[in-house]
């Protein structure tokens, strides 16, 4: 079933039973009540907003037709304000100095968009030099001078609709909120560059996983009209239907711990008139416990003692610290939030729009990933004309995407700056009808493996 029909019939079924947009008044002092604005607090007073009116979300994107015709989201999505909501807000927090062109517009954009589970403030702490979690990634990775040097680009970080900020389920509309796809994240995205920033091209759009995503997204919507120069996904996919049946196991396991829950079960995710003590967040502990099974690769977790592990394993009724990593997670979460998260994923295609794609591509991938499997990214990569294919191994998996930065840092930064050449570490030359080598199968070491 496709997402708009999905949307449609959805609305149609509220309605009747009484739901429709007006019957619950919308309580904006209430907004943050169940999740927080920010993934990280501490840095929530960077971000900044933009509000986009009747903007439609879960439409159909035709990328054949005239960009235009998805200005303000593809035909056939639903307002927030229809819904008695206020208009869409999109969160960014933008760094280093913008150059212009005569007509006063930047010509020097880096856009990094937001993970999974992320926004714009985590990505800052975690990348944007002299921040707490500046660790996790092995090291800054933006700032003057750094892999992505602000004294050449102006970096913007940029929230995903339907998480944290405004625009999300949990922000009062539960379950009435439309079903959005990861089309209409860089959508939206794209009308803040544009129509607020007055960004008139993107050097480089990037991000790690569900941000990697994205920034394949923004190749195959914005590069054919040359708005968008260069794509770097790092740890994305271009399919997280039945063509990943990894990917879509594992988040389908996911969907399926939230709705286990019996909170979810007895009130169909339905609950926000309950006490928040009585949501269903243990189904998102669930979750989160099933997806970090394989969020590392299996040696480190064989080899991490019972004791820690069991702090990430999900218990109906834990004792001591089970599960507690969990527990104290998912305080500022929200289950419905979750289920939308992944339900965006579970029809997502974009396999057969890759040719489309003009933008000066790598594509960076992690061999040992246990949820996006490295080959799946190295044929996305050989379906774009031109495009380069950079690999390296992490006992962090999935997570290694934060550090690559750093781990191929002379690849990616030589991509960033436009003076890429295939004998950087990692790189495999995709090709993809550009020339390059044709891919080898991954190596038993990682290719070029830089440190």
């Amino acid at each position: 079933m496709n997402t708009t029909f999905r949307t449609t019939v959805l609305a149609a079924a509220l309605a009747a039973a009484g739901f429709c947009a007006h019957a619950q008044a919308f309580d904006t002092s209430r907004m943050h009540r169940i999740t927080p604005p920010s993934s990280i607090m501490a840095q929530d007073a960077k971000k900044e907003y933009y509000t986009i009116p009747n903007f439609r979300i879960g439409g159909k994107y035709d990328l054949d037709a005239d960009p235009a015709t998805w200005r303000n989201g593809a035909p056939g999505g639903t307002t927030l304000e229809s819904l008695g909501a206020p208009p869409l807000k999109v969160g960014y927090i933008a760094v280093g100095t913008p150059r212009r062109n005569a007509q006063g517009e930047i010509t020097n954009a880096l856009i990094i968009s937001t993970f999974y589970s992320g926004d714009s403030t985590w990505m800052y702490n975690t990348w944007y030099e002299g921040q707490p979690a500046n660790a996790f990634s092995g090291g800054p990775i933006v700032g003057p001078g750094r892999t992505i040097d602000t004294d050449r680009f102006y970096v913007v970080f940029l929230d995903a609709l339907g998480l944290w900020g405004e625009a999300k389920p949990s922000a009062g509309l539960g379950r009435r909120f439309p079903q959005y796809s990861y089309f209409d994240m860089v959508q939206a995205n794209y009308q803040l560059l544009r129509d607020h920033l007055q960004v008139a091209q993107v050097e480089v759009a990037t991000g790690v996983s569900m941000g990697a995503t994205q920034s394949w997204v923004w190749g195959v919507m914005y590069s054919p009209s040359g708005f968008v120069k260069a794509i770097m996904p790092i740890g994305g996919t271009t399919a997280s239907d039945g063509d990943d049946p990894v990917g879509q196991w594992t988040f389908r396991l996911g969907q399926a711990a939230i709705e286990s829950d019996p909170v979810w079960r007895k009130t169909g995710g339905n609950y926000y008139d309950l006490p928040e003590e009585q949501h269903p967040k243990k189904g998102l502990e669930f979750m989160w416990s099933a997806l970090q099974l394989t969020g590392y690769t299996f040696p480190v977790r064989s080899a991490t003692p019972w004791g820690t592990l069991q702090k990430e394993v999900f218990y109906w009724q834990p004792k001591g610290d089970e599960g507690q990593t969990y527990i104290n997670r998912v305080k500022n979460e929200d289950p419905v939030d979750y289920w939308y998260r992944n339900n965006a994923g579970f029809s997502y295609n974009i396999n057969k729009d890759l040719k489309r794609i003009k933008a000066r591509t790598l594509v960076v991938h992690v061999d040992t990933d246990m949820w996006l499997m490295v080959e799946n990214a190295r044929k996305a990569s050989e379906q774009v004309p031109g495009a380069y294919f950079a690999h390296f191994a992490d006992p962090g998996a999935h997570y290694g995407v934060f550090k690559a930065p750093n781990i191929i840092r002379p690849t990616i930064q030589g991509f960033i700056e436009d003076r890429f050449t295939t004998t950087l570490p990692g790189i495999d030359g995709a090709g993809g009808g550009g020339g390059g080598k044709a891919a080898a199968a991954a190596d038993a070491k990682p290719a070029g493996l830089a440190k």
